[in-house]
Formats: C-alpha cells, sequence, structure tokens
C-alpha cells in the first residue's frame, strides 16, 4: 500500500501595498531625507560664516570693540642703588667699596574719582546684502588726582622729574578716533601725542605731557572725544571711586563684563544705565611702580554690547532643525490621504515630495536676503506648497483630489 504526500510549497511574497510595510519604507525614505536637509544645512551654515566676516571686515574698517581705560597721571623719577663690594686689590688685601648706580623708573598714579559719560549713536553700514550695526560714541571724561606721593614709593630716590610729568589714556581702537578735545589740566589745555608710553600695560592710546607741574593741591582734568565703534563698549574703574553712564537709543542692551550696572532704564526709545564702582572691586591699587611691578588692566572691565536679538541666520538654522518633523508630517499626511482615496503613491514620489520639501529651506534662505523674513517664509511655503500640490495633482491624475 503506497500512501502519497502531497506538499503544496507556497512561496512568501511581500505585500508591498499592506499598510504596514507601506509604513515602514515611507519612514525610512522620510529618514533618507536627512541627506538633503544636511546640504541645505551646510549653505546656510557657509552664509552665515560669510555674513560674520563681512561684519567683521565692516568693523576692522569703522572701528571695532571700544576699550577705554585711564586716565593714568605718571611721574618719572631716579632712584639713587648704593651697592657695597668687597674687592681685593693685587697685593691681596681686601676693601669694601661703594658702587653707585642711577636707575630712572616711573610712578604711576590712578585718579581719586572718575567719571565718565559715553552716548553710543548706532546706525547700520551696508556692504552687498548685509547691514553691520556701529556706532559713533560722544566720550566724556571728568577726573580728580590728589598730591601724587611718589616718595611712598621708593626710599631711595635721588630726584623727581616734575616737569616730565605726563598723563596716559589707554584706547583699543585709536585708528577708529573722529576727534579728541585738547586735554584740560588744572583749567590748562594740553597737546595730545600718540601712544601711551606705558606699552606693558596699555598697548594703545595717547598721552599729553603736562610741563611744568606742580604737584602740591586738587587737580582736575577733562576729556571729550569722539570715536566709531561696533559690537560693544567698555571701561575700566580706574578710580578710587568710578561713576559711569552710558545711553544709547539702541532698545537692545546686552550688558557684559565684571560688574553689572547699579542702575537701568531700557525701553523702546533705548536704554540708559549707570555704575558706581568702589577700587577694591579690582585686584590692582591706586599707585605703584611700574618696573617694579606689571598688572593686567585689562582684567576688570564693564560696559554694554550692542545686541541684535534674532539674527536672520539664526532664524534660518532653527527653522531647519525642524525639517524633518515636516517631512514627516506631511508623509503621513499622505499616507492617511491613501486610505482615504484608496489610491497609491509610487514609493519614488515620496522621494521627490521630500526633495521638494528639502527645497523650502534654501528657498526661505534666498527670498530673506533679501526681503523681510515673514514675507520670505511665506513666499517660500507658497512655493513649496504649490509645487507639491501640482504634482500630486499630476500623479492622481485628478485636481479635486
Amino acid at each position: 500500500m503506497t500512501i502519497e504526500k502531497n506538499t503544496d510549497k507556497r512561496s512568501s511574497r511581500i505585500d508591498w501595498n499592506s499598510l504596514t510595510v507601506r509604513t515602514i519604507i515611507i519612514g525610512i525614505i522620510a529618514l533618507v531625507m536627512l541627506i538633503p536637509l544636511g546640504m541645505v544645512s551646510s549653505v546656510v551654515s557657509e552664509r552665515s560664516y560669510l555674513y560674520q566676516s563681512v561684519l567683521d571686515d565692516i568693523a576692522s574698517n569703522w572701528g571695532r570693540q571700544q576699550v577705554l581705560l585711564g586716565p593714568v597721571l605718571v611721574i618719572p623719577y631716579t632712584d639713587r642703588i648704593v651697592r657695597k663690594e668687597t674687592v681685593s686689590d693685587k697685593d691681596g688685601n681686601q676693601k669694601v667699596i661703594e658702587r653707585v648706580s642711577h636707575i630712572k623708573q616711573s610712578a604711576i598714579f590712578l585718579p581719586d574719582s572718575l567719571r565718565v559719560n559715553a552716548t553710543l549713536n548706532e546706525q547700520f553700514r551696508k556692504r552687498g546684502l548685509y547691514n553691520s550695526l556701529v556706532y559713533t560714541a560722544d566720550i566724556q571724561i571728568s577726573s580728580e588726582f590728589s598730591t601724587p606721593k611718589v616718595k611712598l614709593l621708593s626710599e631711595n630716590i635721588s630726584k623727581i622729574h616734575w616737569d616730565k610729568a605726563y598723563l596716559t589714556i589707554g584706547l583699543s581702537d585709536t585708528r577708529a578716533i573722529n576727534s579728541v578735545s585738547s586735554l584740560s589740566w588744572d583749567a590748562q589745555q594740553q597737546k595730545l601725542s600718540p601712544g601711551t608710553q606705558l606699552l606693558n600695560v596699555l598697548q594703545q592710546g595717547f598721552h599729553a605731557q603736562l610741563g611744568e607741574f606742580n604737584p602740591e593741591g586738587k587737580h582736575q582734568l577733562e576729556l571729550t572725544m569722539n570715536v566709531n565703534g561696533s559690537n560693544g563698549f567698555r571701561f575700566a574703574p580706574f578710580g578710587e571711586s568710578t561713576h559711569a553712564t552710558i545711553r544709547s537709543d539702541w532698545p537692545h542692551p546686552s550688558f557684559q563684563g565684571s560688574v553689572l550696572p547699579a542702575k537701568r532704564d531700557i525701553g523702546e526709545q533705548g536704554f540708559s544705565a549707570q555704575w558706581e564702582i568702589p577700587h577694591l572691586a579690582r585686584n590692582y591699587p591706586q599707585s605703584w611702580v611700574n618696573e617694579n611691578h606689571q598688572f593686567n588692566l585689562y582684567e576688570f572691565t564693564t560696559g554694554v554690547d550692542m545686541f541684535e536679538p534674532v539674527s536672520l541666520y539664526s532664524q534660518i538654522t532653527r527653522s531647519t532643525k525642524y525639517g524633518v518633523l515636516f517631512i514627516g508630517l506631511t508623509f503621513l499626511t499622505f499616507l492617511i490621504f491613501e486610505l482615504t482615496i484608496q489610491a497609491r503613491l509610487h514609493f519614488v514620489q515620496y522621494g521627490l515630495i521630500g526633495i521638494a520639501l528639502s527645497l523650502f529651506f534654501l528657498i526661505l534662505l534666498s527670498f530673506s536676503e533679501h526681503i523681510t523674513f515673514f514675507k520670505a517664509y511665506f513666499a517660500a511655503a507658497a512655493t513649496t506648497v504649490g509645487m507639491i500640490t501640482l504634482y500630486t495633482a499630476a500623479a492622481l491624475k485628478s485636481m479635486p483630489r
């Protein structure tokens, strides 16, 4: 007796029209769309880098961030140093001799009180597609010095050169100086000269020789200048008590530096800020010998930046971060649309729609460099939606659908 077994071999086959399979493949296509989105992001980064390079170039020509340090009173003097040495003559006899040397030194004195009033007048400099925010600053400096006690700094002073005393003021970008009034010292005008003559502590700035300097009593200094700058403005609290006021019509200040202002008033018409800083807040004294001590006078500065709330390229960068979300939601909408109308789009057509959505950000970048961001966003969205709509109508061969 023979028993025959019939075995039905059924070949397994993927159902490409099943909801599960289509959902998985469409999800993979959405992830693949990260590639064109990454290419668009690289273009945005390139344009942003070019924008920053243009801003740096404009700042280098107009004037960079200004840092004001001063005034500083410098009084040269001569130390007489006596050294005793034991020497032997040719017969071997020893004797003690004195060797005298004279060393030139510079005594540095900071003011007892310092007042700085700065008004920043903002404006935009245009180059090509880009606008750079810069400012012109009207700066008023007034300070008071007491009698400089040079003899307290050294026990070996042989002569104090009062006739060679000078004042120096540091400014980070002297190329951007538009005008400087003659320095008023005790109601007498003094001629200004370039350079600080204190390169180890103040690299850039200017100075004024005081001529016949009478050290006794209180001394008043007044100075007014107009300078160009960009990004922000800083000052150093050189006074034993420092009072500073900065004003501007720019409504978006960003207070930066070692200490924040004691008072501030910010509105749509601009801002005003005041600082009250004692000398105890910093790490260098009111007087010292320049050759014996070197302090970093730039370590304690404070001021304000001219802050732009939202830049164009940061807005576009934020938009591109949501690109995958846009693509995913669009693909999900089309998938639901397929189930509703019982029609099928090819997977290649999903890819083309994803690429069209990626081009939205490139169109947004191109438009926003010429018109406002809102108008550019609307134009890019209308272009992308219209393109996808016409393509879908052609694919389904039905405009109503």
